[in-house]
């Protein structure tokens, strides 16, 4: 497994917020915002840094956040010189900072075919339960990231625990880790899959069984509807509600051919919507906009509609979300390498050249 290219400092505790510089705000729930910038240590050095901070959460979900963050500190000080994620570097009042790596979340990567990338995730979570940790929400794709090198890093420890191979419960949460992986496995390389891994993925342990039948339901009940939170990475209900809306509504003028719709953070710090629409004749952002307020009359708001030649398909046909999203991301520096062949590329070279958002630093002051 990677690792940072110089090691990494020790564990400083009680660490001082200002000495972490927020570039780019990541992520933000009910739970803790999410930031990437720089990191000075105590000896003056600089590092590339994602600080966790939970000091602006609801006081009634602050005791939930203070746990999570506590699980994960302890693993990230169990785990950190693994190799398996970022390294722990500092701990503070309310917050945490780990080291940076450039990569992508799986579900942009998208990895199709890559079993390079399957077997450095599957070397990493022999190496994580060896090191006596299950991750335990390995089914988000967006905790596995795929690194620029391509190999396989883990995030978000916030429900990891400690194990033992002694204790069955600890040989029951190792095994879901692997059949979560195996389960983007199927997604992405299924021809690859083994016939003891389709047979593992087919058996759900019995703690799993009775989890999806019964605790499963109420926690969707307690989130989503008592909370009101979407488990989206932060995206949130404009992501998962509004933007179907939008695209749909769009996809009604005769003038347009595909539609599809993308997420990016706005200065303010809040989620915005991109629209990439491919027209079949010729038409004006001005007259989709028109459009869009006369067919939903509660006019939400759409922040960016770009009009191209032609959307970027995969080889299944689908659209290839991950290309379109760092577009409007403006995260553009990994889509030749994601972009797979060369018609592909040269698209979303011009897609990208014509892109409407141009910021990709939403600054925060430091907490």
């Amino acid at each position: 497994m990677p690792r940072m290219s110089s090691s990494p400092p020790p564990v400083e505790y009680r660490a001082d917020p200002a000495r972490f510089a927020v570039d780019t705000v990541l992520k933000r729930d009910v739970f803790s915002t999410v930031e990437r910038g720089t990191w000075t240590d105590a000896r003056g050095r600089a590092w590339p840094a994602v600080r966790r901070r939970w000091n602006e959460v609801s006081p009634w979900l602050a005791p939930l956040a203070r746990r999570l963050a506590a699980f994960e500190i302890k693993a990230l000080e169990r785990v950190t010189r693994t190799g398996v994620t970022t390294p722990l570097l500092a701990v503070g009042d309310r917050f945490l900072v780990r080291g940076w790596v450039e990569g992508v979340p799986l579900q942009i990567a998208r990895p199709a075919g890559d079993l390079h990338f399957f077997r450095s995730a599957k070397a990493a979570l022999h190496t994580l339960h060896a090191a006596g940790y299950v991750h335990n929400d390995l089914a988000k794709q967006q905790n596995w990231l795929r690194g620029a090198d391509g190999e396989a890093w883990l995030m978000d420890f916030q429900l990891a625990l400690p194990i033992s191979r002694r204790w069955k419960m600890g040989r029951v949460l190792a095994y879901e880790d692997l059949r979560h992986l195996l389960k983007h496995k199927r997604t992405y390389c299924p021809q690859a899959l083994t016939a003891r891994e389709k047979k593992m993925l087919a058996t759900k342990s019995l703690p799993t069984r009775v989890w999806m039948a019964t605790g499963k339901k109420l926690y969707r009940f307690v989130t989503r509807r008592l909370m009101s939170y979407s488990d989206t990475e932060g995206r949130g209900p404009r992501v998962t509600q509004v933007a179907p809306r939008i695209a749909a509504a769009l996809a009604t003028h005769p003038a347009v051919a595909e539609v599809h719709m993308a997420d990016f953070q706005t200065l303010g710090g809040k989620v915005g919507l991109y629209a990439f629409v491919a027209p079949r004749g010729t038409v004006t952002e001005e007259a989709l906009r028109a459009h869009l307020a006369a067919a939903l009359p509660d006019r939400p708001h759409l922040d960016r509609l770009q009009l191209v030649e032609a959307l970027p398909h995969g080889p299944d046909g689908a659209v290839r979300d991950d290309l379109l999203l760092l577009v409007a991301r403006n995260q553009i520096e990994m889509l030749d390498e994601l972009a797979g062949s060369e018609p592909v590329r040269l698209l979303v070279a011009e897609i990208a050249r014509g892109r409407l958002n141009l910021t990709d630093r939403i600054t925060r002051p430091a907490a």
